[in-house]
C-alpha cells in the first residue's frame, strides 16, 4: 500500500513554534523532476511562438484588415505612404466597376483604378465635378491642397490631359454616381446624377453604363467572406478598451466578490448563484427581444431607404441577432428547468462548500493567489492578440496579372500607359495559414497550462490543510500557497505541460473535425441514410464527451501531482482508482458542486458579455475611425475572457472541493475511516443510509 498522503505534504509550524509532521510523521523529500521531455518540448514551443511573433510583426499590417489598397499598392490610412486620414477607398472609373460586375467578365474589381479619399464624393447639383488622381509630376499641388480642392484640379490640366480624362483614362474622372461610405469603401448607388451626366455628354465623354451592376459589384466585394472575416478581426483591435474593461477588469471584480461572498455567506451562495443566473439569462433574452423588435420598438434596424446599400448589411446582422435570440430563449428554458431539477441536491453541495470556505478562511492567500496567473494571462493575451492581428494581416502586396484593358494616364511619365496598370492584392502563402493555426494552438496550450498551474498550487495548499488535521489545532500559514508554488515550479512543470498538451490536442482534433463537418454540410455531402446521419451527429457528442472526460481526469491528476509529486500518468492512475472505488461518494456531491460553480462562471462571463454589448452600443463605436462592423465578435471575446478569468478564481473553490474529496477517499482507504477529515465532511460523505439509497437508485 502507498505511504500515507499526510506524509507527503510537509511540516506546519504551530502556535508554540514547534514543528508537527503530517500523517505518520515521515516527511517525504524524494520528489524529483517529472516528464522532463515534455517540459523541453514546451520550452521549444515557446521559442517557436517567439519566432512566429517576429515574423508577424515584420510581415503584418493590421490596417489591411480595415482599409483597402489603392492602385499603387498602398494601404489607405497609412501615414508612411502619405495617406494619413485618407481612409476611404474610391474607384475612379465607373465603367471598370461595371465591367468587373458582369457575369462572364475576366476583369476584377481589384484591378479597377482606385485611390484613397477623406470622404466619398457626391455629384454636384449645378455642374460636373471631378475626382483627380494623386497630385504628382507637373501638377504642382500639395496633398493638403488637393484635399481642400475636393480632389478636383481639372482646370489645371493640359489639353492632352483633359482629352484623356474625357476618355475615362485620367488623371481626372467625373463624379456621375453618388457614393456612401460602407465599411471604408465608397459604395456606388446606381442612380446617375442627371445634371452631371448631361454635362458629361455635352463634353463628348465616352458612354457610361448606368446599370445596377455597378452597385452590386462593390456590394459583392464588401460582403465577401474574406472581407467580413477581416473586419471581424479588425473589430478586436478597435475595441481594445472594451476588452480590457469587460474581458479583464469586470470579471476580476465579479470573481473576487463571489469568492468573498462564498467565504462569508456559504449557505446562501448556491441559491444566490442559481437565482442570479436565471435572472441574468431572462434579462439578456428580453434585451435581445427588444433589439430584434419583438418587444417594443427599440430594433437594431435603422430607417433606411429601399435602394440604400446598407439594407443588405443590416438585414444580415438582424438575421444573426434573431438566431441568437432564439438560442437565448432555448437556454433560458433549459436553465430554469435545470435549476428546478437540482434544488433537492443543492443542500448536499453546500456541506462541502462550507469545508472549502473554511479552507479559504484559514489559508487566505488562496483568495489573492489567482491574481498571479491572471496577471500573466493578461499580459500574454495582450501580446497574443497583437501578434494575431499582425499575423492575420501578413502577406506580400503584389501586382495582379489582369490581362485586361486598364489604360490610364501616368502623371510621372506624362502619357497613357496600358502596361503595369493592374491593381494590387495581398498574396498569402500557405505557411501563413500554418502560422495562424500554430498561433491559435499556442494560445490554447498556454491557457490550459496556466490554469493547470493555478489548480495544482491550490490543490497543494488545500491538501496541506486536510492532512494537517491530524495535529492538534494546526495552523496553515500564509506561506503554504507559495510553498506549493515552489514545489510546482521545481518538480512538476513538465507534468502540467503534458496534461495541458493532452487537452489542447483533443480540442484541436475536435475543432478540425467540426470544420470538416461544416464543409461537408455546405457542399451537400452529408449522409443520406438514417444510420449515417445518426453516426454523423453522434460523433460530435462523442468528441465532446471525450474532451470533458479528459479535462475531468486532468483536474484530478493535478491534485495527485500536487500531493504526491508523481508524473502525470502515474498521478492520473492514482486519481482514477480513487474515483472508481468511491464513485458514489464523489458523484453525489461533486457533480452538483460542479454545476453550481459552472453556473457561477456563466454568470460572470455572461455579465461581461452583456456589459461589452452595452459599451459597443455607444455612439463611439458606430461612427468615425472606431466604427466596428459588428459587436458580435468583440462580445464573444469578452465572454471567453470572462469565462477564463472566472475559471481561475472559481478554481479556488473547485479545486478545494476536489482535493478535499480525493483526500477523504484516500484517507478512508488508508485508515478504514477518515482520520483527518473535518466533522462536517464526514457527516456529508459517510452517511451509509444515503449511500445505500443512491446505490439502489443507480441499479
Amino acid at each position: 500500500m502507498r505511504a500515507s498522503l499526510g506524509a507527503v505534504i510537509g511540516r506546519h509550524p504551530s502556535s508554540d513554534g514547534t514543528i508537527h509532521m503530517g500523517g505518520n510523521g515521515i516527511i517525504k523529500h524524494n520528489r524529483k523532476c517529472r516528464d522532463i521531455a515534455v517540459l523541453v518540448i514546451f520550452i521549444a514551443f515557446w521559442v517557436a511562438l517567439i519566432v512566429n511573433s517576429s515574423f508577424a510583426f515584420n510581415k503584418g499590417n493590421p490596417l489591411r484588415l480595415t482599409f483597402g489598397l489603392d492602385y499603387k499598392g498602398n494601404v489607405c490610412g497609412d501615414k508612411h505612404a502619405g495617406l494619413h486620414e485618407l481612409e476611404l477607398k474610391y474607384w475612379l472609373n465607373p465603367n471598370q466597376v461595371y465591367q468587373s460586375g458582369l457575369k462572364d467578365s475576366q476583369f476584377k474589381l481589384s484591378d479597377a483604378r482606385s485611390i484613397c479619399l477623406l470622404d466619398c464624393p457626391i455629384p454636384s447639383e449645378e455642374s460636373l465635378t471631378w475626382v483627380c488622381d494623386y497630385p504628382e509630376g507637373d501638377i504642382r499641388v500639395s496633398m493638403n491642397d488637393w484635399i481642400d480642392m475636393n480632389y478636383d484640379y481639372y482646370e489645371l490640366l493640359t489639353p492632352e490631359m483633359k482629352n484623356s480624362s474625357v476618355q475615362l483614362q485620367g488623371p481626372c474622372y467625373p463624379v456621375i454616381f453618388p457614393s456612401v461610405n460602407v465599411y471604408w469603401s465608397c459604395q456606388f448607388i446606381a442612380r446617375a446624377s442627371n445634371v452631371s451626366l448631361k454635362h458629361w455628354q455635352q463634353m463628348g465623354g465616352v458612354n457610361i453604363n448606368e446599370d445596377t451592376v455597378i452597385d452590386k459589384s462593390i456590394h459583392k466585394y464588401i460582403n465577401s467572406h474574406s472581407a467580413i472575416l477581416k473586419r471581424y478581426m479588425a473589430d478586436i483591435g478597435k475595441t481594445w478598451p472594451v476588452l480590457i474593461v469587460c474581458g479583464g477588469i469586470l470579471p476580476l471584480f465579479l470573481s473576487v466578490i463571489w469568492l468573498l461572498m462564498i467565504r462569508h455567506f456559504v449557505s446562501a451562495m448556491p441559491w444566490i448563484t442559481v437565482v442570479f443566473f436565471d435572472l441574468l439569462i431572462v434579462s439578456v433574452t428580453m434585451f435581445y427581444y427588444l433589439k430584434v423588435g419583438w418587444i417594443g420598438n427599440d430594433t437594431i434596424t435603422p430607417i433606411i431607404g429601399e435602394h440604400d446599400p446598407y439594407i443588405h448589411i443590416y438585414g444580415r446582422e438582424l438575421t444573426h441577432l434573431r438566431v441568437v435570440t432564439i438560442l437565448m430563449t432555448f437556454i433560458m428554458v433549459v436553465s430554469v428547468l435545470t435549476s428546478i431539477a437540482i434544488i433537492r441536491r443543492i443542500l448536499m453541495a453546500t456541506s462541502v462548500l462550507k469545508v472549502a470556505a473554511k479552507v479559504i478562511g484559514e489559508a487566505q492567500a488562496l483568495i489573492v493567489f489567482p491574481v498571479i496567473p491572471y496577471s500573466i494571462l493578461a499580459v500574454f493575451y495582450m501580446l497574443w492578440i497583437s501578434v494575431f492581428l499582425h499575423l492575420f494581416s501578413s502577406g506580400q502586396v503584389v501586382q495582379n496579372d489582369c490581362h485586361s484593358n486598364c489604360c490610364s494616364y501616368n502623371l510621372m511619365e506624362k502619357r497613357v500607359i496600358c502596361d503595369r496598370c493592374c491593381g494590387y492584392s495581398i498574396h498569402c502563402t500557405p505557411h501563413i495559414g500554418v502560422a495562424i493555426l500554430f498561433h491559435l494552438f499556442g494560445c490554447y496550450w498556454v491557457t490550459q497550462f496556466l490554469i493547470s498551474c493555478s489548480s495544482t498550487v491550490i490543490a497543494g495548499s488545500v491538501a496541506s490543510y486536510y492532512w494537517g488535521r491530524g495535529e492538534t489545532s494546526p495552523e496553515i500559514p500564509f506561506i503554504s500557497v507559495f510553498s506549493s508554488m515552489k514545489r510546482l515550479i521545481r518538480y512538476s512543470l513538465g507534468s502540467l505541460a503534458l496534461g495541458s498538451l493532452t487537452v489542447s490536442f483533443v480540442e484541436s482534433i475536435r475543432f478540425l473535425l467540426e470544420s470538416i463537418r461544416r464543409k461537408l454540410k455546405v457542399s451537400g455531402h452529408e449522409p443520406d441514410n438514417w444510420f449515417g446521419k445518426a453516426a454523423y451527429q453522434s460523433s460530435r457528442f462523442f468528441l465532446m464527451c471525450i474532451e470533458w472526460t479528459i479535462k475531468s481526469f486532468n483536474r484530478n491528476a493535478y491534485i495527485m501531482i500536487a500531493i504526491t509529486g508523481k508524473s502525470f500518468f502515474s498521478a492520473s492512475s492514482i486519481a482514477t482508482n480513487l474515483i472508481k472505488n468511491n464513485i458514489l461518494r464523489i458523484g453525489r456531491v461533486n457533480v452538483i458542486g460542479d454545476v453550481i460553480l459552472f453556473l457561477g462562471k456563466l454568470c460572470v462571463s455572461l455579465w461581461s458579455a452583456a456589459c461589452a454589448f452595452l459599451m459597443l452600443d455607444a455612439h463611439k463605436y458606430k461612427s468615425a475611425h472606431n466604427k466596428i462592423s459588428s459587436p458580435f465578435f468583440p462580445v464573444m471575446v469578452c465572454w471567453a475572457f470572462g469565462y477564463i478569468v472566472a475559471t481561475l478564481f472559481f478554481g479556488v473553490i473547485e479545486m478545494s472541493i476536489d482535493t478535499i474529496i480525493l483526500s477523504f477517499c484516500q484517507d478512508s482507504q488508508e485508515h478504514g475511516t477518515a482520520q483527518y477529515a473535518p466533522p462536517l465532511l464526514i457527516e456529508t460523505l459517510s452517511d451509509q443510509n444515503e449511500m445505500q439509497r443512491l446505490a439502489e437508485e443507480s441499479r
